[in-house]
Protein backbone atom coordinates (compact mmCIF):
# COMPACT_ATOMS: atom_id res chain seq x y z
CA UNK A 1 0.00 0.00 0.00
CA UNK A 2 1.08 3.60 -1.08
CA UNK A 3 2.74 6.23 1.46
CA UNK A 4 -0.71 7.66 3.40
CA UNK A 5 -0.33 11.68 3.26
CA UNK A 6 -2.98 13.90 4.48
CA UNK A 7 -3.58 17.13 2.22
CA UNK A 8 -3.95 20.46 4.22
CA UNK A 9 -6.78 22.27 2.50
CA UNK A 10 -3.23 25.21 1.97
CA UNK A 11 -1.83 22.13 -0.02
CA UNK A 12 -4.60 21.65 -2.50
CA UNK A 13 -6.01 24.87 -2.75
CA UNK A 14 -4.16 25.69 -5.96
CA UNK A 15 -5.03 24.36 -9.27
CA UNK A 16 -1.90 23.61 -10.52
CA UNK A 17 -0.19 22.18 -7.41
CA UNK A 18 -3.70 20.22 -6.78
CA UNK A 19 -3.44 18.66 -10.00
CA UNK A 20 0.24 17.61 -10.00
CA UNK A 21 -0.02 15.92 -6.27
CA UNK A 22 -2.82 13.94 -7.54
CA UNK A 23 -1.19 13.11 -10.23
CA UNK A 24 1.43 11.76 -8.56
CA UNK A 25 -1.06 9.61 -6.23
CA UNK A 26 -2.29 8.28 -9.44
CA UNK A 27 1.20 6.97 -10.23
CA UNK A 28 1.17 5.40 -6.48
CA UNK A 29 3.78 7.69 -5.18
CA UNK A 30 1.51 8.74 -2.01
CA UNK A 31 -2.07 7.91 -0.70
CA UNK A 32 -3.55 11.37 -0.73
CA UNK A 33 -5.78 11.37 2.57
CA UNK A 34 -8.26 14.20 3.54
CA UNK A 35 -10.88 14.86 5.66
CA UNK A 36 -15.06 16.48 4.73
CA UNK A 37 -13.45 19.10 6.91
CA UNK A 38 -10.73 19.67 4.80
CA UNK A 39 -12.77 19.84 1.83
CA UNK A 40 -15.52 21.75 2.92
CA UNK A 41 -12.83 24.52 3.98
CA UNK A 42 -11.59 23.82 0.23
CA UNK A 43 -14.60 24.41 -0.88
CA UNK A 44 -15.30 27.38 1.55
CA UNK A 45 -11.91 29.33 0.86
CA UNK A 46 -11.98 28.30 -3.23
CA UNK A 47 -15.48 30.29 -3.50
CA UNK A 48 -14.37 33.51 -1.11
CA UNK A 49 -11.33 33.91 -3.62
CA UNK A 50 -14.02 34.22 -6.25
CA UNK A 51 -14.06 30.63 -7.85
CA UNK A 52 -17.75 29.77 -9.69
CA UNK A 53 -19.40 27.63 -6.97
CA UNK A 54 -20.37 24.79 -9.32
CA UNK A 55 -16.81 24.60 -10.60
CA UNK A 56 -15.55 24.17 -6.80
CA UNK A 57 -17.78 21.12 -6.70
CA UNK A 58 -17.19 19.59 -9.61
CA UNK A 59 -13.46 19.95 -8.04
CA UNK A 60 -13.80 18.18 -5.29
CA UNK A 61 -16.77 15.92 -6.40
CA UNK A 62 -13.98 14.84 -9.34
CA UNK A 63 -11.48 14.56 -6.47
CA UNK A 64 -13.68 12.00 -4.33
CA UNK A 65 -14.36 10.09 -7.64
CA UNK A 66 -10.83 9.43 -8.30
CA UNK A 67 -9.77 8.48 -4.38
CA UNK A 68 -12.35 6.93 -3.08
CA UNK A 69 -10.46 5.71 -0.28
CA UNK A 70 -8.97 9.32 0.36
CA UNK A 71 -11.64 10.08 3.14
CA UNK A 72 -10.83 9.85 6.91
CA UNK A 73 -13.93 9.47 8.84
CA UNK A 74 -14.17 8.95 12.55
CA UNK A 75 -11.73 11.24 13.39
CA UNK A 76 -13.75 13.93 15.73
CA UNK A 77 -13.39 12.59 19.19
CA UNK A 78 -10.07 13.25 18.56
CA UNK A 79 -9.84 16.96 17.96
CA UNK A 80 -9.98 17.86 21.31
CA UNK A 81 -6.80 16.22 22.14
CA UNK A 82 -4.94 17.55 19.34
CA UNK A 83 -2.45 19.79 20.48
CA UNK A 84 -1.71 21.58 17.47
CA UNK A 85 -3.02 24.88 16.43
CA UNK A 86 -6.23 25.59 17.61
CA UNK A 87 -7.87 26.12 13.84
CA UNK A 88 -6.08 23.06 13.03
CA UNK A 89 -6.80 20.38 14.97
CA UNK A 90 -9.02 18.79 12.85
CA UNK A 91 -6.36 18.19 10.59
CA UNK A 92 -3.83 16.64 13.13
CA UNK A 93 -7.10 14.69 14.00
CA UNK A 94 -7.84 13.45 10.78
CA UNK A 95 -4.33 12.71 9.92
CA UNK A 96 -3.77 10.32 13.31
CA UNK A 97 -7.10 8.26 12.22
CA UNK A 98 -6.29 7.70 9.00
CA UNK A 99 -3.09 6.78 9.75
CA UNK A 100 -1.17 9.30 7.58
CA UNK A 101 2.86 9.46 8.31
CA UNK A 102 2.99 13.11 7.01
CA UNK A 103 0.65 16.14 6.82
CA UNK A 104 1.30 18.08 3.71
CA UNK A 105 0.64 21.83 4.41
CA UNK A 106 2.21 25.46 3.84
CA UNK A 107 1.19 25.86 7.56
CA UNK A 108 4.38 24.20 9.27
CA UNK A 109 3.94 26.62 12.41
CA UNK A 110 0.68 25.66 13.12
CA UNK A 111 2.11 21.75 13.30
CA UNK A 112 4.93 21.97 16.16
CA UNK A 113 6.75 18.44 16.26
CA UNK A 114 5.79 17.99 19.85
CA UNK A 115 2.30 17.99 19.05
CA UNK A 116 3.58 15.25 16.32
CA UNK A 117 6.10 13.16 17.40
CA UNK A 118 3.32 10.85 20.35
CA UNK A 119 1.59 10.05 16.77
CA UNK A 120 4.84 9.21 15.03
CA UNK A 121 4.00 11.68 12.26
CA UNK A 122 5.58 14.64 10.35
CA UNK A 123 4.23 18.12 8.91
CA UNK A 124 5.97 18.46 5.68
CA UNK A 125 6.29 22.00 3.49
CA UNK A 126 5.06 21.60 -0.15
CA UNK A 127 7.96 22.31 -1.50
CA UNK A 128 10.01 19.42 0.74
CA UNK A 129 7.59 16.97 0.05
CA UNK A 130 7.43 17.07 -3.55
CA UNK A 131 11.35 17.11 -3.44
CA UNK A 132 10.94 13.55 -1.36
CA UNK A 133 8.58 12.82 -4.14
CA UNK A 134 11.41 13.21 -6.81
CA UNK A 135 14.28 11.83 -5.32
CA UNK A 136 12.39 8.79 -4.77
CA UNK A 137 10.68 8.34 -7.99
CA UNK A 138 11.96 10.52 -10.53
CA UNK A 139 10.97 8.84 -13.39
CA UNK A 140 7.34 9.35 -12.52
CA UNK A 141 7.58 12.98 -10.71
CA UNK A 142 8.75 14.08 -14.34
CA UNK A 143 6.46 12.27 -15.84
CA UNK A 144 3.47 14.18 -13.85
CA UNK A 145 5.12 17.49 -14.49
CA UNK A 146 4.90 16.59 -18.27
CA UNK A 147 0.93 15.14 -17.77
CA UNK A 148 -0.36 17.33 -16.07
CA UNK A 149 -0.04 20.68 -18.52
CA UNK A 150 -0.32 18.49 -21.43
CA UNK A 151 -4.14 17.88 -19.93
CA UNK A 152 -4.98 21.73 -19.74
CA UNK A 153 -6.72 22.73 -22.99
CA UNK A 154 -8.78 25.67 -22.01
CA UNK A 155 -6.70 27.45 -22.49
CA UNK A 156 -3.26 25.37 -23.14
CA UNK A 157 -0.46 25.32 -20.93
CA UNK A 158 3.31 24.23 -22.10
CA UNK A 159 5.24 22.48 -19.27
CA UNK A 160 7.51 26.09 -18.69
CA UNK A 161 4.47 27.52 -17.92
CA UNK A 162 3.09 24.94 -15.61
CA UNK A 163 6.50 25.04 -13.73
CA UNK A 164 5.91 29.15 -13.51
CA UNK A 165 2.89 28.60 -12.06
CA UNK A 166 3.88 25.96 -9.61
CA UNK A 167 6.63 28.37 -8.59
CA UNK A 168 4.28 31.02 -7.75
CA UNK A 169 2.11 28.18 -6.08
CA UNK A 170 5.34 28.26 -3.57
CA UNK A 171 7.25 25.44 -4.66
CA UNK A 172 10.14 27.02 -6.22
CA UNK A 173 13.02 24.39 -5.06
CA UNK A 174 11.06 21.44 -6.94
CA UNK A 175 10.69 23.77 -9.72
CA UNK A 176 14.69 24.42 -9.50
CA UNK A 177 15.43 20.69 -9.47
CA UNK A 178 12.27 19.82 -12.13
CA UNK A 179 14.16 22.32 -14.12
CA UNK A 180 17.58 20.87 -13.86
CA UNK A 181 16.00 17.28 -15.34
CA UNK A 182 14.22 18.40 -18.05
Amino acid sequence: MAFPVLLDTCAIYGAGLTDLLLTMAEKGMFRPLWSDEVLGELHRVLVEAGIDKDAVERRITSMGQAFPDARVTGYEALIPHMACDENDRHVLAAAVRGGAAVVVTFNLKHFPKTALAQYELTAVHPDEFLLDQLDLYATKAVEAVVQVPASYENPPVTVAEFLDLLERSGVPKFVRAINAII
